[in-house]
């Protein structure tokens, strides 16, 4: 895949001071710097009177007389009589463009802000657009049932750009996001696109996996990517809502009166012990689409329902086989049967036969 990288030249990182109004580079928009978050970042307060924290090499003064105008309309050098101070004015870029960049590649991508301390540092987000449009961007959130916005504006073709620096205690609001845009081209005619809407919900355990981070297209670093839209396909996730999940446990249900499977079982031993194997794998044909949370509700549902089958059965031995992985499932089962079934006895089942991946529940 080509991708090409523009490089605007010109800023003056150094120049910006509080009251400076100023204009985004990369994005439309602006305003009036009201304050610093660091010694690479200012707040910019909108018409609208929103803060807007951005980098200081994003940003562009611009005279407070006058209309404001994009940058790369503005003459090359321009003096504002207030302060009697040059600025520096933006190159105007010229847009490079591929035969391949006519279909749309689009990509999100994660560095870590310091590999050398990769357990405690935090993450850089970028857009990538690696096609001939113009991308009118909107790149979300979920929280609380809402949606927020994490970054908005216009991207130029065949680049990337810096949206956000953000650290692990973040990584939680990243299990649900959203990238919505509107392609198009200026003063020439192009292809209609289709405006684009995807949410992903990318596995947020990689973020904390080296290994996890690879070479790629875009960066001399090594990156998560995640794809946004690949040849003018969007990325589809398989969203899977309760009443789909529930009605999908009851066919199943269905299917396996018809053809049962091994998952509850007597021991081959006349020892009475029923073995129930909680494996996700066990109990559902397709998890595709399904959240941890989803499989693990799944998994302590048909924990709930043996015990429920057996209820009446005094002295009745029953391993459930979890797995040992994470202790995730093992812990959720134990304080179960803690909380739910304090009359009944438990202990580690026998090592020989299930290691540490099995729990033996007596009923009393």
């Amino acid at each position: 895949m080509n991708f090409v990288r523009i490089t605007i030249i010109g800023r003056d990182d150094m120049g910006i001071k509080v009251g400076d109004k100023v204009r985004f580079l990369n994005s439309v928009g602006g305003g009036v710097v009201t304050g610093f978050t660091g010694k690479d970042k200012v707040l910019v307060e909108d018409e609208d009177g929103f803060e807007v924290p951005s980098l200081i090499r994003e940003c562009v003064v611009i005279s407070d007389a006058g209309p404001q105008v994009h940058s790369s309309n503005k003459p090359r050098v321009s003096v504002q009589p207030e302060v009697k101070r040059p600025v520096p004015v933006p190159e105007e870029v010229i847009i490079e463009e591929t035969a391949e960049g006519e279909r749309l590649n689009i990509f999100l991508a994660y560095l870590p802000v310091d590999p050398k301390a990769f357990q405690q540092t935090g993450y850089e987000a970028y857009f990538v657009n690696s096609s001939n449009y113009y991308l009118f961007v909107n790149y979300m959130n979920r929280e609380n049932n809402s949606w927020i916005s994490r970054y908005n504006g216009i991207i130029e073709p065949n680049t990337k750009i810096f949206m956000e620096e953000f650290d692990k205690t973040e990584l939680n609001k990243l299990e649900r996001i959203c990238v919505q845009f509107v392609a198009f081209k200026k003063d020439k005619p192009f292809a209609l696109k289709n405006t684009v809407s995807v949410e992903l919900r990318p596995d947020t355990v990689k973020f904390y996996k080296v290994h996890c981070f690879m070479e790629n297209d875009f960066f001399e670093e090594d990156a998560l990517v995640f794809p946004v839209v690949r040849e003018d396909v969007p990325e589809k996730e398989l969203l899977v809502s309760a009443v789909d999940l529930q009605e999908a446990m009851m066919q199943k249900a269905k299917e396996d009166r018809r053809a049962p499977k091994p998952v509850v079982k007597k021991h081959k031993e006349a020892t009475a012990v029923i073995e129930v194997d909680l494996h996700i794998h066990e109990l559902l044909d397709n998890t595709g689409g399904l959240s941890n949370t989803d499989m693990l509700t799944c998994q302590l549902d048909k924990f709930h329902e043996v015990l429920s089958q057996y209820a009446g059965k005094k002295g009745q031995k029953i391993v459930f086989i979890h797995g040992k992985g994470d202790g995730v499932l093992r812990n959720a089962i134990e304080k179960e049967l803690k909380t739910k079934y304090k009359s009944y006895y438990y202990q580690d089942a026998s090592f020989r036969e299930y290691g540490f991946g099995a729990t033996m529940v007596t009923i009393k």
